[in-house]
């Protein structure tokens, strides 16, 4: 039973490359969703090019090059590459698709030395969130501006799910209404994560607690996210909807997943801080009892 569960586990990614691939549709303005149902990728086209965020997986490209196609857009057309965070479920195409396009690869300068050591600069996952590493052409800083053709986009630092994760937002008219739209990198916590004297990430601890604090002070009218089920995809949307630049405005669920999160965080930290305020304890009773 076990090895049919561990071959089944295997299996899944190659099952998970042949199910049918995920419509694209246009989220707002010049703003695409060309991710699949779950791994989030966003195409954002103007008259000299477009941008893309994140690549999902390898076999994600073929997939995203699919969609492109469908909504009439060119993968060579591709001149900036952005990410999230680079965790190989949003990374790991990167090195492929900046092969084929010839696009420049951006990111935050905290971020680089994951995405140029292909995850082996990762302080959790280790050889199992490995990628092919792909070269950073530009660093950026925590406000910096990423224009394309009169779309700009800011970059805001907002780390804890990985040392340099970023948050994007950018403003989109549309129908006589500005939308800010926000491509929130959120402070999930993945587990095996240490919160408390974690020697590869010393800082997690106050990084979670800063981005909890950025991401409750930027502007969203429209939230989107890394993981579509993050910002309700399929709640809010299914394949054949006609278009609707209202379909993702929700402020009221962007604060609640924050809080959700939060919560979580402020948990686990608490746990682990009397966890090892117990050690202290058990080893102060030992030296007193030992002399």
């Amino acid at each position: 039973m076990l090895r049919a569960l561990v071959l089944l586990a295997i299996a899944l990614p190659l099952c998970a490359a042949n199910t049918p691939i995920f419509p694209p549709f246009r989220i707002l303005g010049n703003l695409y969703y060309v991710g699949d149902d779950d791994l989030a990728s966003y195409l954002i086209v103007t008259p000299k090019g477009s941008i893309l965020i994140n690549t999902g997986f390898e076999f994600s490209v073929p997939e995203i090059r699919s969609r492109m196609k469908t909504l009439g857009f060119r993968l060579a057309d591709i001149k900036i590459l952005l990410v999230t965070h680079a965790h190989s479920d949003h990374a790991a195409g990167m090195a492929t698709m900046k092969k084929l396009t010839g696009a420049k690869m951006l990111a935050m300068e905290r971020e680089a030395p994951l995405l140029e050591s292909g995850g082996k600069t990762d302080y959790l996952f280790g050889s199992n969130g490995w990628f092919n590493p792909v070269k950073v052409d530009r660093t950026f800083q925590d406000g910096d501006k990423i224009e394309l053709d009169g779309t700009e986009l800011t970059a805001h630092l907002t780390p804890g799910h990985t040392k340099g994760s970023t948050s994007y937002t950018l403003d989109i008219a549309e129908n006589g209404r500005t939308y800010h739209v926000l491509i929130a990198n959120l402070g999930t916590i993945n587990p095996g994560t240490v919160l408390l004297h974690n020697h590869e990430y010393p800082d997690i601890a106050h990084d979670y607690a800063e981005t909890f604090r950025i991401l409750r002070a930027l502007p969203c009218d429209v939230f989107l996210t890394s993981h579509a089920s993050q910002f309700g995809l399929f709640s809010k949307y299914r394949p054949g909807m006609p278009y609707n630049p209202e379909r993702f405005v929700d402020h009221g669920l962007y604060l609640r997943v924050i809080d959700r999160q939060e919560t979580a965080f402020l948990e686990q930290l608490e746990e682990e801080r009397a966890d090892d305020q117990a050690w202290r304890d058990h080893k102060q009773f030992k030296d007193v009892t030992q002399q």
